[in-house]
């Protein structure tokens, strides 16, 4: 499966992704011209992307405000004994204005995004994990950098550290 990946993920196959991240609505056509391929083979590779698990899914972004949720937290909940992660996890699933959820390392167990329509609204939700955990909410004010597409560069990059690090003894390090 990973030479498959990396055969998907060559020069071209990384073109045709950073196109899909800055623009999921472009055409076969358009996509093809930008990168030098036929709307008949631009649709082959994206297919075998997606079967791959490179490309997970499209999405629509939605502006929260202008849908009446103007509220965005973030919502660390540091656990407690006896509660099991995943079992937390499957409860923020369960509630609707969670539309994000991580298990994370340290001492938080799970950071989650959550969207209100209101204040009093936020403060059910946090109410219905607070038994579940210590929440810790935070407000977002703003939304300085949106999400940023991912590039052959980062991994490279990723991969020379790896590289540069595995060259320095293991006592060193």
């Amino acid at each position: 499966m990973a030479l498959e990946i990396e055969k998907l993920l060559d020069e071209t196959g990384w073109k045709l992704l950073q196109e899909l991240q800055e623009n999921a609505r472009l055409s076969y056509s358009e996509l093809g011209q930008r990168v030098g391929l036929s709307s008949t083979a631009v649709a082959e590779r994206i297919h075998r992307m997606e079967e791959a698990g490179i490309i997970a899914g499209y999405h629509a972004e939605v502006d929260l405000a202008k849908v009446g949720l103007p509220v965005l937290a973030i919502i660390r909940l540091k656990g407690v004994v006896g509660q099991n992660c995943l079992r937390v996890a499957d409860v923020a699933r369960t509630i609707p204005e969670v539309v994000e959820c991580y298990r994370v390392s340290g001492s938080d167990m799970l950071v989650i995004k959550a969207v209100a329509a209101s204040i009093d609204h936020l403060e059910t939700i946090v109410n219905r994990l607070n038994q579940y955990g210590l929440p810790s909410t935070s407000f977002v004010f703003s939304h300085p950098m949106q999400r940023r597409t991912i590039t052959q560069e980062m991994v490279k990059r990723g991969t020379e550290q790896e590289n540069m690090l595995m060259q320095i003894p293991a006592q060193d390090r």
